[in-house]
């Protein structure tokens, strides 16, 4: 077999709007990059611009779209849209109020089994990172001896993470991807090796949230209780 090697750019989405609410955006159509987002698209070009990107892919999302669209533009590309690696099928629970879905009872399988769990009307995990994976290797299939960049979505970047460091499904939440940063694979004659994950062009700011104080009540007697 003929030797070569391809790089891999995992890059999420810029920030919007939904990002650090209690929403779960999912698959919701017409989420835009906002002030922010877009600011950090920018970034991503000069972040990018020694890079020798041969080909750059997308999810199909606009908030994906709109983050690769400055580098395409840059470099003189034209962005393929690679259907299989859009966002999470959430299926009944896409824009729903992660506050109000903690409150289910499925949301411990969520939070502690999730490569068992089907979101309502939605996909597994499993079968979102199965779909990530073949998009992957098809794009790296196609591209010997290339660095290119693939434009994705939080959840199945750590998904495409977790496959390729070997780390279960139901563990993928410890890997950490924030917005418009950028994971490294390697593929050795189709051999994977992780080389960065969670790069951004600036630190990002530590932020420590104090513990929310544990409310008092008062009952029907004028006793002071916890809830």
């Amino acid at each position: 077999m003929e030797k070569s090697t391809t790089y891999l750019l995992l890059i999420r989405h810029g920030e919007n709007d939904w990002v650090g609410t209690d929403r779960l955006a999912g698959r919701t159509p017409d989420v835009h990059l906002n002030e922010k987002g877009r600011q950090q698209a920018t970034e991503l070009v000069k972040v990018l611009a020694d890079q020798p990107l041969a080909s750059l892919y997308s999810s199909p999302l606009e908030r994906c779209l709109e983050t690769v669209q400055p580098l395409a533009d840059a470099l003189g590309q034209t962005v393929q849209i690679e259907p299989e690696l859009i966002e999470i099928d959430y299926g009944e629970w896409r824009g729903a109020n992660l506050k109000e879905l903690s409150k289910l009872p499925e949301w411990q399988m969520v939070q502690h089994f999730p490569s068992v769990f089907r979101f309502p009307g939605g996909e597994t995990l499993r079968e979102a990172q199965s779909r990530a994976i073949s998009a992957v290797e098809r794009i790296v299939s196609r591209h010997p001896n290339q660095v290119v960049a693939v434009f994705s979505h939080a959840d199945l970047i750590r998904l495409l993470i977790a496959h390729y460091i070997g780390t279960p499904i139901d563990l993928f939440q410890r890997v950490v991807i924030y917005t418009a940063s950028v994971s490294t694979l390697v593929f050795h004659s189709g051999v994977p090796a992780v080389v960065a994950v969670n790069y951004t062009a600036a630190m990002q700011r530590l932020e420590i949230k104090p513990e929310p104080k544990e409310e008092i009540k008062e009952d029907e007697s004028g006793d002071k209780m916890t809830g």
